[in-house]
């Protein structure tokens, strides 16, 4: 038995490794050692870190910068937990990285963006790029410092070429795609006013729902994430000016108000919205959640009507971007979090699709304003071509 297991995971590891070497490839770390005498570290005060592929050809004067994803901390125990692994310290993040889907090299994978210089930017300061107090506390080590990363980071990337850059995109997965949406503006007013810049967030809309037991559980948790970094100075003052700061990490009540065109890709049944947002651990005490978050296809009729309810809200969260010309959205009905970075969903034959139209070629259309492109799906299960996810039950969520 024991043999016939190894032998199973052998196979798919020999699988995963063949998939890797047609679809993507492994790309070495870059550590921003400069940025440590400006106070722009890491949770635990290490460099900032990024990989990048080097464009060529004709994409050698564009830029992908493209922002990890990996949750939040809310608090100094929070903070500490991830203090000493990869989303606290740039000590603890492997070497190398697999690139695939958007950070794609090949022409066939990714065919508007495979040859730009394309950077994936390590998250490590757990307030997506927002934090900067100034003090730090002997007894934690705790360095809040998100926004001096990200400015240190594109100061870097500028040096190495970007300040030449005739198209540039700031894009992002899960709480990157949330960084990606509040730096939009900073981004584009960082670079030469002569660049081309637009922004794109996949997964990273995510939207102020009460939780089942009918509790603001999110709203809080952002609350709590904005007062413990100091993120409010560093939020878009259009927003802040007549919200909460925490109600201003919530891209529905900050989004309209952004200027370089954005384009917003994200599944209406976002499974980690599902499974942190709508029915937290905390909401739902007994477990009856458990199997229907790991696998929708276990949801009972009462959970999916909960997600059905769920999708509404989200849709009333994006209208405001509905009709704009410099927004655009591809709003799938998938139980799914973070399609772009996967090559499975950004461009393959069983890619998902709206309109016929895959994400890779939605998203490449809109940047080069080969046309617009907003489409919002039917409801589950209308979409036969959804990649959704499956989750392995020992998987711990990220609230």
């Amino acid at each position: 038995m024991a043999k016939a297991r190894t032998g199973h995971w052998l196979s798919i590891l020999a699988f995963s490794l063949i998939l890797l070497k047609t679809e993507g490839f492994y790309v070495g770390i870059t550590y921003v050692d400069s940025a440590v005498a400006k106070g722009a570290v890491c949770l635990d005060g290490s460099p900032p870190a990024y990989h990048m592929d080097k464009g060529f050809g004709a994409g050698i004067n564009n830029w992908l910068v493209h922002i990890e994803g990996g949750g939040w901390c809310n608090n100094a125990s929070t903070c500490l937990a991830r203090r000493d692994n990869r989303l606290g310290s740039s000590k603890q993040m492997v070497k190398q990285i697999a690139f695939s889907g958007i950070l794609s090299n090949k022409q066939k994978f990714n065919p508007d963006f495979y040859n730009w210089n394309k950077i994936k930017v390590r998250y490590c300061d757990g307030a997506s790029f927002t934090g900067d107090v100034e003090a730090v506390d002997p007894k934690t080590n705790l360095h809040y410092r998100g926004a001096r990363v990200f400015l240190a980071v594109i100061e870097d990337l500028m040096a190495k070429g970007m300040k030449n850059a005739a198209n540039a995109v700031l894009s992002g997965c899960s709480a990157g795609g949330l960084t990606a949406i509040l730096h939009c503006d900073k981004f584009r007013a960082l670079l030469p006013v002569s660049t081309k810049v637009k922004c794109f967030a996949d997964a990273g809309y995510f939207i102020n729902a009460k939780d089942v037991s009918g509790a603001a559980h999110i709203e809080g948790f952002y609350s709590e994430v904005v007062a413990t970094h100091g993120s409010a100075k560093n939020l878009p003052p259009s927003c802040t000016s007549s919200l909460r700061p925490g109600l201003c990490f919530f891209p529905q009540n900050m989004a309209q108000q952004i200027k370089t065109p954005l384009f917003i890709i994200n599944a209406a049944y976002d499974s980690w919205q599902i499974k942190n947002i709508l029915a937290p651990g905390v909401a739902d005490p007994h477990g009856t959640w458990h199997y229907c978050k790991l696998d929708i296809k276990d949801c009972s009729s009462s959970q999916l009507e909960a997600m059905q309810d769920f999708r509404v809200q989200f849709l009333s969260a994006i209208k405001g971007l509905i009709g704009s010309p410099s927004k655009g959205m591809f709003i799938n009905s998938c139980y799914a979090h973070c399609q772009t970075e996967m090559q499975e969903t950004w461009l393959r034959d069983d890619s998902p699709v709206l309109g016929k139209t895959t994400i890779a070629k939605a998203v490449g259309d809109w940047y080069y304003d080969r046309s617009p492109f907003q489409k919002i799906d039917c409801a589950y299960p209308c979409d036969s071509t959804c990649h959704n996810r499956v989750f392995d039950p020992h998987e711990h969520p990220e609230l």
